[in-house]
């Protein structure tokens, strides 16, 4: 299999200086505020590249949402956040028809869904009538009202964060929503030198400022999906295809798990994988794309069965050991 990766690459003529440029660019922009979470911002872009959504969870003061932001302003799109509470419901996030008395008609007013990246902070802050709100604009990226359709401009991403410690007031999300977020990802603490990076910073005034300003556009909307486009020249021999269906097919036979991953997080996985290896300046995928993506990918996807909850473990394990028993082709 290396050989005839060795041989494709040679004949894939595209060119990823020009998106590893751009997404440097972007990376240096965020940098000016963030301090570390290195994983989270590439994952961030991956997801960007590859036409997902994804969901952020941590604890709260770790850049979070700060990062989301960031990372909107570093492209000429329009932006919107949305922040989820408990009295929210479906018209604060879709919109709704107004009447206009001097022409007795209804117009609809558009809400702040109708962006290109969108913002949901808490969103396990909101009740289930209004996580279903979101269905249809993420998987259709169009909205239904009153019997007419509405489509939203390319292109379009949902970001969203919530605090797995905080039970109080939050509402569990519907699998069908989190089959929606192509990543789930987990953003831990700081390390000791970024924290005291963080604090030598903050200590001389120089960053950290919440004035996000300093932050400019280094990419347009149209250079976006231009990145989206030459993501899909991306190389992947049929052998990763079938191990990508190995991985996820295994999710719903396994006996530690009583819920398996849909087609979706098949798709999601392939995507990902192409995009991570323009990322990295590949015109192929290998193996170890996969790997590394499985768990963000497939983690919000599975459920554990109460035994094996009991005992401690959590979804990354099962996958883990999944990755370990399937045969990496070669």
């Amino acid at each position: 299999m290396e050989e005839e990766v060795l041989i494709t690459a040679q004949e894939n003529k595209t060119d990823y200086s020009a998106l590893r440029e751009a997404t440097n660019r972007i990376k240096a922009e965020l940098r000016q505020v963030i301090v570390g979470q290195e994983s989270l911002i590439e994952l961030l872009l991956v997801a960007m590249l590859s036409e997902g959504h994804v969901l952020i969870e941590g604890v709260p003061g770790i850049a979070k949402t700060l990062t989301a932001k960031l990372l909107a302003r570093t492209v000429q799109v329009d932006f919107s956040r949305i922040q989820f509470t408990p009295d929210l419901m479906p018209s604060d996030v879709l919109g709704t028809s107004v009447f206009h008395p001097g022409t007795a008609s209804f117009d609809y007013k558009r809400g702040p869904i109708f962006s290109n990246i969108v913002l949901i902070d808490e969103i396990n802050r909101a009740p289930a009538k209004t996580q279903a709100s979101l269905f249809e604009v993420m998987e259709e990226q169009h909205v239904t009202h009153d019997g007419k359709v509405y489509t939203l401009a390319s292109p379009f991403t949902v970001l969203a964060t919530q605090n797995p410690i905080e039970q109080e007031g939050t509402y569990r999300l519907p699998e069908a929503q989190l089959d929606r977020f192509m990543f789930k990802i987990l953003v831990e603490y700081p390390s000791l030198e970024e924290e005291i990076a963080i604090l030598e910073l903050q200590h001389k005034g120089e960053k950290l400022k919440r004035d996000l300003d300093c932050v400019k556009p280094v990419l347009s909307a149209e250079e976006l999906v231009s990145l989206r486009e030459a993501v899909q020249h991306v190389h992947l021999d049929k052998k990763l295809l079938e191990y990508i269906a190995q991985i996820v097919g295994e999710t719903r036979s396994n006996k530690s798990l009583y819920l398996g991953a849909s087609p979706r997080a098949s798709i999601a996985l392939l995507n990902s994988a192409k995009a991570l290896a323009a990322l990295r300046g590949r015109g192929f995928v290998t193996p170890e794309d996969v790997q590394e993506l499985a768990p963000v990918v497939l983690r919000h996807r599975v459920l554990l069965t109460p035994e094996r909850e009991m005992e401690g473990l959590i979804p990354d394990d099962v996958i883990k050991q999944i990755i370990q028993k399937i045969e990496v082709p070669r």
